[in-house]
Order: structure tokens, then sequence, then C-alpha cells
């Protein structure tokens, strides 16, 4: 068994294989005694049949595992003595590809493209400036924020007559059949046409429709007519709509029931004191904002500053390989950059997290738990969460794995940019909310 290594350049080599019949022989042998053992061949007992049958029987797919078995572990032995830094995994040479004869084989040699990683030598000092973004308050974040909660809490009023954006709640009739309190949500009638007969009705009014046309989503149409979609073909399209109420959507009032319903009684007692509530919410939501930001222009900087070059071809026959038959070399070429990009990200993210000795304990991962239930529970508009309920949460995020991995990585991620952030010269900018989502739109 021989193997040599081939360098293309710094990050591409080719590794290849040279399999005697010595190497593969004694394995095979064993391999099929192992069949014989087993096999349940009519005619004969259980280890008594003949080899050649055996050998007829299973021969050829033993070869292969056999030598499939070789070739992955002495391309591991390799890699591993050799201390190959590889990106991917080792992928079959088209090139040189020898035409073996499974049913008479001798001595085989197989070729494997491999791609390197490049080597990394990035630091951070005071010389490298990064900009940190403090994002201020405006009057018109409070009222945005304000409508949103007031839209939260909001619920349905009676109104006297239907609007573009009203419900209908209606009993529908065709035949015999009968649909009672259907309710119509004239906002997801699109063609205007066909909204335009529910307009100005009233509780009382009766209207015949073709629903087929009108709800042209054929779920919604099914949650209508109280029935499964594949029940809607018996039914003819016109229906008779008799109208029972008109409800219509009304923004919450900031009055002291809001207040409680939101903060807890009699915790917020005036809207100045709500206010301050906005505002202390917006100061931890931007403060936030101003830390992905700054993360976004970390990575960027060390990008910049590592210049990482990469074995691109080989990437994208490996990538193909790997999701084979998910993306086409299309969308590969289209998408690499993004991945590049990722990639080189993570092997900084790997060197830093080295050469720094940086260590996520399992204080990091429970804290980091912590802000991601804290977060998820704040994205359902819920700000009050007792702090026994989020740290039961948290432990059950970390008793899957897979989560576990996740909160990992991103926990990892932030020690990393915790020490350039240490290293580096902070660019102080005063910005607003509006003016940092034109930066992410520049990008």
């Amino acid at each position: 068994m021989k193997i040599s290594q081939h360098n293309i350049d710094d990050l591409n080599a080719t590794i290849t294989l040279n399999i005697e019949k010595a190497d593969y022989e004694p394995r095979l042998k064993k391999s099929l005694n192992e069949h014989r053992r087993k096999a349940d061949i009519k005619g004969f007992r259980p280890g008594m049949a003949p080899m050649s049958l055996v050998e007829k029987m299973y021969g050829k797919s033993a070869l292969l595992d056999e030598v499939q078995n070789i070739i992955s572990e002495n391309l591991d032995r390799y890699v591993e003595e050799n201390k190959l830094h590889l990106l991917g995994e080792p992928l079959p040479n088209e090139d040189e590809r020898q035409q073996i004869d499974w049913d008479a084989p001798g001595d085989m040699e197989f070729k494997f493209d491999i791609g390197i990683a490049p080597n990394i030598d990035i630091k951070f000092t005071d010389k490298d400036k990064i900009p940190y973004y403090k994002i201020t308050i405006t009057e018109g974040d409070r009222n945005k924020y304000t409508e949103s909660v007031l839209q939260q809490h909001g619920k349905l009023v009676d109104a006297d007559t239907a609007g573009e954006d009203d419900f209908i709640k209606a009993t529908l009739t065709q035949g015999e059949y009968a649909i009672e309190d259907g309710y119509i949500s004239l906002k997801t009638i699109q063609d205007e046409k066909l909204k335009k007969p529910f307009l100005n009705k009233k509780a009382g009014d009766e209207l015949d429709v073709d629903v087929k046309k009108t709800f042209t989503n054929e779920t919604d149409l099914a949650a209508l007519l109280k029935v499964k979609k594949e029940e809607l073909a018996k039914f003819e399209p016109v229906f008779h709509i008799k109208i029972t109420e008109v409800k219509r959507f009304a923004p919450a009032e900031l009055n002291q029931d809001l207040y409680d319903r939101i903060f807890g009684k009699d915790e917020v007692k005036s809207q100045e004191e709500f206010n301050g509530k906005v505002d202390a919410h917006l100061t931890n939501e931007y403060a936030q904002e101003s830390e992905y930001r700054f993360t976004v222009d970390a990575r960027e900087k060390a990008l910049e500053k590592a210049k990482l070059k990469l074995p691109e071809s080989f990437l994208k026959r490996w990538l193909l390989y790997v999701n084979e038959g998910k993306f086409t070399a299309e969308q590969v070429d289209r998408d690499f950059n993004f991945f590049a990009d990722d990639l080189c990200w993570q092997m900084i993210c790997g060197y830093l997290t080295k050469t720094q000795e940086l260590k996520v304990t399992e204080e990091d991962m429970y804290a980091h738990a912590l802000k991601m239930a804290r977060y998820q529970f704040s994205m359902y508009g819920i700000h009050n969460v007792p702090d026994d309920r989020l740290e039961h949460y948290a432990k059950t995020v970390l008793t899957n794995e897979k989560e576990v991995k996740r909160i990992y990585e991103k926990a990892t991620e932030e020690k990393v940019i915790a020490h350039i952030r240490s290293a580096v010269t902070l660019d102080e900018k005063e910005i607003t909310s509006e003016k940092l989502k034109k930066l992410y739109e520049k990008k």
C-alpha cells in the first residue's frame, strides 16, 4: 500500500493511493468466510456451502466494501499523520480515474482531490478602528412602538357597515347545506370588484356570492365552509350569504386597564410612566441592535484583515457533491461568496479561540440560553417573564443536543467578538434607527 501527495498549489493537492492485491486479499478472504458462515443458501447447511458459490454470490460486493474500507482508513490516517487541515472532504479525481475490472481485479490506483485550508495570521490592535453605533431614540420611534402595542392589544368591535378591512360574520347556505357563524375577512379579498358587493353592507343584509372566485385560497375557503379542502369540489360556486354581524378591529386605548394588562396591576399609572417604559424597552432593544451591528462590522474587519484565499473550484465541486440534487451549479456559483465569507469567519473564530485561549464555560452557555429565552418571549410581546420561568426555559433548551451545538457556536462567536472589542479602538457614532437600516440596505 503506497500513498503519495502531489501539491498543485498552496490550496489544492491530489492524494494517490496504490492498492496492491496483498492489501485487500486477506480482508476479502475473511469477509467471504464470514458470508459463508452466516449465509442461508438452499441445499446447504449453514457454513457448509462451497466457497466457489459464496464467491459467485458475494465476491464483487465484498471486494467493493473492503477496497472502500481500505481507502477510507488510509485516507483518514494519512490526513491525520501529515496534519493536513482540509476544507470539505476528499473528492475522487475526475481527470485521471483508473478503469478497474472488478471481475478480475489486480493492483488498483485511486486519486483524490483535496482542498487545503489557508494559513491564518491575524492580530487586532488599537490601530484597528471599528465603528460602534449608539442609536438615539426619536419621537418617531416612541410613536411607532406605542402604535404597535396598541395594535397588539386591540380587539374587534361592532361596526354599523362593512369597510375595506372589516370582518363579517354570516350564515352561508346552498340548498339544504348551511354554515352558521361563517367568518369573512374582507382584507383577504384581493379583487376589488369581488370585494365591492360586501362594502357598506350591515347586519341583516343578504347577497349571493361566488365563493370560489372570491376566496381563491383553498385553505381559507375550506375554513369558511367548515370542511376539508378535498370536499370543496362537492359545492357549487354560489352561496347565499346573510350577514349577522359586522366587526372592525380597533386598537387598544392608553388607559389604566391596558397598563395593568401589559405591566401588572398598578405598576404603571400614567402615560408619562408608560412613555418611560417605552424608552426603557427601546433603550434595551437598541443596545442589542448596536451590539449586533458591531458584530457585523467586526466580522467584516476580520475578513478584510485576514484576506484568506480558498480553493474555490474544489469547494464548489464539494458543495455540489454533498448537496447532491439540492442545488444546481448555477445556484452554487451565485451564493458561493456568502458561503466563502461564512467559512472564512468560522476559520478566523477557530484561530482566535485557540491562540487567545478563549474558553466557553457552562456559565456562558446558560447565560446565552437565558438571553435567547428572553428574546424569544419579547418577540411575542411578552416582556415581564418571571425569572423562574426564564430559567426553566433555558435549562430545557440546554437538554436539546441540536440547540446546545447552536448555542455553543453563538457563545464562541461572542467570545471572539468580545476579544476583538477589547483589542481595537471603537469609533463611536450616534445614529438613528432609520439611518442604521439604510446602512444595511447599502450592503
